[in-house]
């Protein structure tokens, strides 16, 4: 059952920037003093950081919306609310890699899922001190350090062509061949969720990603970009949906305005 008002949206947007805000300061404390890293069964790199992060976000969601399941990246045996429901969907360290690798582009995402679809978003970039929030409400803003926020939109494609985003550590022969075929005026890499904000504000134009992806990889993003004006679609078109059993995401393509 949706969120019946403004005011609901609003209190769960707030909520979600204070936890994310909280969770940055406490990875910040392991990014500065250092911690050992561990593999999951996946094969993917996890550290106390995405762990002591996880605990801090769950908790806080579960006090103050406990009518909301919590689906993270690091505690997903909750399973999954009914067909068609609420639910929160969180990664407290998207970009584990590039957080071992000192990058500074990692996040922490959040999200709440109604109808399969992300409507409300925050992600939350600890190193820039940079935050973007959809609020529920078809709004999109970035927030810098303690300054106020500012709307954003993406922007339609520059006559000149497209400036192409592409994972850092992640991009491979599928996706060079996609971005040849875009004749782009420029391409840059960058880490972690940080990307769906660059087309969010109208500083990129299109993030193709081929090979697997996690639904709390893209959650928050899309909600934000969505709500910018932009989209993210899997290679048949369609819009990204959530709350599969196995969390994978297909490939997809996110961009700015059509």
């Amino acid at each position: 059952m949706p969120v019946a008002s403004s005011e609901d949206y609003a209190r769960l947007a707030a909520t979600a920037r204070q936890l994310a805000l909280e969770a940055g300061r406490t990875i910040m404390a392991f990014y500065r003093d250092g911690t050992p890293v561990e593999t999951k069964a996946d094969s993917t790199p996890v550290t106390e950081a995405d762990r002591a992060a996880d605990r801090l976000i769950v908790a806080g969601l579960q006090a103050a919306t406990p009518d909301i399941p919590v689906i993270s990246e690091e505690s997903t045996s909750t399973g999954l609310p009914p067909a068609g429901g609420r639910f929160w969907l969180v990664d407290p360290l998207d970009g584990t890699r590039d957080f071992i690798a000192r990058t500074g582009e990692f996040t922490i995402n959040i999200a709440l899922i109604e109808g399969g679809r992300p409507v409300l978003g925050v992600l939350h970039a600890p190193v820039q001190d940079e935050t973007y929030v959809a609020d529920g409400l078809g709004q999109a803003v970035r927030m810098v350090g303690d300054g106020p926020p500012q709307a954003i939109r993406a922007r339609p494609v520059p006559a000149r062509g497209p400036a192409v985003i592409a994972s850092r550590l992640h991009r491979d022969a599928e996706t060079d061949a996609y971005i040849a075929g875009l004749e782009p005026a420029r391409i840059e890499s960058a880490g972690s969720a940080l990307k769906f904000g660059l087309l969010a504000r109208g500083a990129a134009d299109v993030y193709p990603r081929f090979g697997r992806t996690m639904e709390w990889d893209t959650a928050a993003g899309q909600a934000i970009l969505t709500a910018a004006g932009g989209h993210v679609r899997d290679l048949q078109g369609h819009e990204l949906r959530y709350g599969k059993a196995d969390f994978v995401n297909p490939s997809f393509v996110a961009c700015g305005v059509d």
